[in-house]
C-alpha cells in the first residue's frame, strides 16, 4: 500500500483547532475553542467525533480529515497516546461501507507506518488494520506472509500472547478469503509459538487446526501436523485418530471411524462426510500410485468404492489436483502413474530421495566426464588440422 500524504502543514494545535471548526460545522457536538487542558485533550474530543465525517460522502475529503487526525497523533509521545490510537483504531474500525472502509483503511496504514519500528502501539494498530482489510476484502493489501509479518515487527516483537491473539485473528480470516495455504501456514506458527511446558494450553488452537486441515479441500500434506507439540497432546483423543487416518491410512479406515463417531466427525469437529469421503478418496489413490505405476479401472472401482460409471471422472479430477502425473489409457482401462506427491515423508521417503540425488550426481558426472572427452577430441582435431600449416 501507498502512503498518502499529510495534509494541512501547520502546528499539532492549529491543526486541532481547525479540525474542531470542521466538525462543529458538521453538527458535531464540538466546541470549536482549544481546549485549555491542550493538544491531548482536544485530539480526545476530536476523536470522539471523527466519525461525523463519514456521512459527508467526499472520499478524498474524508480521507484528508483522518491524515490530519493522524499527523497530530504521531507528535503525541506515545506513553500519552496509547488511549488516543486505541480511540481512534475502534471509530475507523466501524465504518460502513466499501469505500469508507477503503478510506479508514488507508488512514490506519499511514499511522502504522508513521510509528516509530519500536513502538509497542504498532501492534494494536496493525490488528485493527488487519480487521479493517476484512471488512473490505483488502487482507492481501496488509498481510503477505509470515516471515513478512515477523519482519514488521522485527524492531519491537510483540509478546507471545498478543502473536498468538493476532495469529488467531489471521487464520479466521485467511479461511474465510478461501487461502487455505496461507491459513495453514499461520495455524503452524500459531502451533509453534507454544512450548512443550505450555503444549497443553493449545488444545483449542490444535484442534482448530486439525479441523481447518481436514476441511479444506486443497490440504493433502497433512504429516507436518503431527510433529507440532500441541498436536501430540491430543494423541489417544478421536480428532488425533481421526488427523492419523487422513495422513496415513486408506478409505476403508475412514468409513469404519465415521461408522463408529458419526455425531463427533459432523458436529464435534463440524466435517463434512461427503467432503472427507472425496479426500480420502484422493489420498488413497495417492498411496496405492506410490506403488503402482500401472492401475486399472477395476482396481480403482474396488479400492476407492466408486461406482463403475465414475472412475473416469474420478481419475480426471485427481489429475486437475496436480497431485499425480499420470495418463489415462481409456482403450484399456486403466492407469498409467509417472508421478505422486507422497501423503507422508519419513525415513523411507529421504532414502527415496537420496538414491534420487545419488543417481542424479552420478548421471551429472557420468556427462561431465563425456563433454570433457569431445572437447579433448574437437581440440585434437584441430590441433591437426592446423598442424599442416605450419610447414
Amino acid at each position: 500500500m501507498q502512503v498518502p500524504a499529510v495534509f494541512m502543514d501547520l502546528p499539532p494545535e492549529d491543526q486541532a483547532q481547525e479540525l474542531r471548526i470542521y466538525f462543529k460545522s458538521l453538527g458535531a457536538e464540538i466546541s470549536d475553542e482549544k481546549s485549555p487542558r491542550g493538544i491531548e485533550d482536544d485530539l480526545h474530543k476530536i476523536i470522539g467525533v471523527c466519525d461525523a465525517c463519514f456521512k459527508e460522502g467526499n472520499e478524498v475529503e474524508i480521507e484528508n480529515i483522518l491524515n490530519d487526525i493522524v499527523s497530530i497523533l504521531i507528535h503525541i509521545p506515545v506513553e500519552r497516546a496509547e488511549n488516543l490510537i486505541l480511540a481512534f483504531c475502534e471509530k475507523l474500525k466501524k465504518a460502513p461501507g466499501q469505500k469508507l472502509g477503503l478510506v479508514c483503511l488507508k488512514a490506519l496504514w499511514l499511522l502504522f507506518q508513521s510509528l516509530e519500528e519500536k513502538s509497542p502501539m504498532r501492534y494494536h494498530v496493525y490488528y485493527n488494520l488487519v480487521q479493517v482489510a476484512r471488512n473490505v476484502d483488502q487482507v492481501k493489501a496488509v498481510y503477505s506472509g509470515v516471515e513478512q509479518l515477523k519482519e514488521q515487527f522485527k524492531a519491537f516483537p510483540p509478546n507471545n500472547e498478543q502473536m498468538q491473539k493476532l495469529l488467531r485473528l489471521l487464520h479466521e480470516i485467511l479461511l474465510s478469503c478461501k487461502q487455505g495455504d496461507q491459513a495453514a501456514a499461520v495455524m503452524v506458527e500459531l502451533l509453534g509459538t507454544y512450548t512443550a511446558e505450555t503444549a497443553s494450553e493449545a488444545r483449542e488452537d490444535a484442534m482448530h487446526c486439525i479441523q481447518a486441515a481436514l476441511a479444506d479441500p486443497n490440504t493433502f500434506l497433512l504429516d507436518p501436523l503431527l510433529a507440532l507439540k500441541p498436536v501430540r497432546f491430543l494423541e489417544g483423543e478421536l480428532i488425533h485418530d481421526l488427523l492419523l487416518i487422513f495422513v496415513q491410512e486408506k478409505l476403508p479406515s475412514y468409513i469404519q471411524f465415521y461408522s463408529n463417531h458419526k455425531e463427533f466427525v459432523e458436529h464435534t469437529v463440524g466435517l463434512n462426510h461427503e467432503q472427507n469421503m472425496k479426500k480420502m478418496r484422493l489420498l488413497t489413490f495417492m498411496q496405492l500410485a506410490e506403488t503402482n505405476p500401472e492401475m486399472s479401472f477395476e482396481t480403482i472401482q474396488n479400492e476407492l468404492q466408486l461406482e463403475e460409471n465414475n472412475v473416469e471422472s474420478f481419475i480426471i479430477d485427481v489429475l486437475k489436483t496436480k497431485l499425480v502425473r499420470a495418463r489415462m489409457d481409456q482403450a484399456g482401462r486403466k492407469v498409467l502413474i509417472s508421478s505422486t506427491m507422497h501423503r507422508t515423508f519419513g525415513k523411507p521417503q529421504w532414502m527415496q530421495l537420496r538414491d534420487l540425488l545419488v543417481a542424479w550426481k552420478t548421471n551429472l558426472s557420468s556427462v561431465q566426464d563425456g563433454m570433457k572427452s569431445v572437447a579433448s577430441a574437437q581440440m585434437e582435431l584441430a590441433a591437426k588440422t592446423k598442424a599442416p600449416l605450419a610447414h
